[in-house]
């Protein structure tokens, strides 16, 4: 049931010139038969002659207080936030009791909480301790995720390239959709929830790709080795990276199979003019790229889960070599 209280402000004689904030105290008690009062039953208001002052005011005090908590974090104290499951605080102040479902997400990741503990405090170093160390775990994770997937697809049978789109890029990018979710819910505008996204993508195709190739390239020629013997015929060579190489031509090079790489790029550059499309439409409809109505929510939702779905059947059957040309040799 909500109610209304009023304060009656009394004037107060300032000098000339002065202005300043006030501030009191509200608090309920002696509640009415049948009614009860919540744990917060005292707030402080504070009379202001600036609001936008006094909220930027109350976020810079909330994030030095923030800044002081971390500060007191030590490497002990991360190892016994990992362990221990205890009541929490909520935004609002209030207790929250650890629920089932919480307790056993807690006991299926106690191992990477307490992994991760070793990951320096934020204040250490001017915090550039905890983004590289942290960087290098998220390195090794994002491996044991990869090589999992892959040992995965080998036992069910399934090509790499379908591997890799459905089992590693979920394993890899579920950290992403999370993050992103939690800046849709609390940024004002959408441009960090979908800016996190593009831009992880970006990070993916232009380092993700252009790292390891630039790095196995020198690798391959510091070797000086020959990657490709000159007594593979022509029907080799077509097969393993689908164009045949004279022979003089073949040594001091480095080939890698494109396999359906430019099938999977083309598709998802598809995918992606549709989802901008629909998001420019939510824009102009909506208002907004995120949020709406229930059937807007939902509809977008889902249009988009088939753009996936049919990025995975396309790379799928590209995988399978079903829009391979056939390969001709003559004599």
């Amino acid at each position: 049931m909500l109610g209304e209280i009023h304060v009656k402000i009394l004037p107060k004689e300032l000098k000339d010139g002065e202005e300043r904030d006030e501030m009191f105290g509200v608090e309920l008690y002696d509640a009415s038969s049948g009614l009860k009062i919540s744990k917060r039953s005292t707030a402080m208001i504070e009379l202001v002659k600036d609001a936008k002052s006094a909220f930027q005011a109350n976020a810079l005090a909330s994030l030095l207080e923030k800044i002081r908590e971390q500060e007191k974090k030590t490497f002990g104290q991360q190892f016994k936030n990992a362990i221990m499951l205890h009541p929490t605080k909520n935004e609002s102040g209030e207790i929250e009791q650890v629920s089932g479902g919480r307790a056993f997400f807690h006991f299926i990741s106690i191992g990477w909480k307490v992994l991760f503990s070793i990951v320096p405090p934020a204040h250490m170093a001017g915090g550039w301790a905890c983004f590289f160390v942290a960087l290098a775990f998220i390195g090794l994770v994002v491996v044991v995720v990869g090589e999992t997937a892959m040992l995965f697809g080998c036992v069910v049978g399934l090509k790499d390239g379908l591997t890799a789109v459905t089992f590693v890029a979920i394993g890899t990018s579920l950290p992403d959709t999370f993050a992103s979710k939690s800046a849709a819910q609390k940024e004002r505008y959408a441009d960090a929830a979908i800016g996190n996204i593009t831009g992880s993508n970006c990070v993916n195709v232009f380092l993700g790709l252009g790292i390891p190739w630039m790095i196995s390239t020198i690798y391959y020629h510091s070797k000086d080795t020959t990657n490709i013997p000159a007594s593979w015929d022509s029907a080799k060579m077509i097969e393993m990276i689908g164009v045949d190489i004279p022979v003089p031509d073949r040594t001091g090079v480095y080939y890698v199979p494109q396999g359906s790489l430019t099938i999977a790029v083309i598709t998802y550059l598809v995918c992606s003019v549709f989802g901008f499309i629909i998001l420019i439409i939510r824009r102009i409809v909506v208002k907004g790229e995120l949020g709406g109505s229930d059937s807007g929510r939902f509809g977008t939702a889902f249009i988009f889960t088939l753009l996936w779905i049919a990025y995975v059947i396309v790379v799928g059957l590209a995988s399978y070599g079903y829009f391979d040309e056939p390969i001709t040799t003559g004599v």
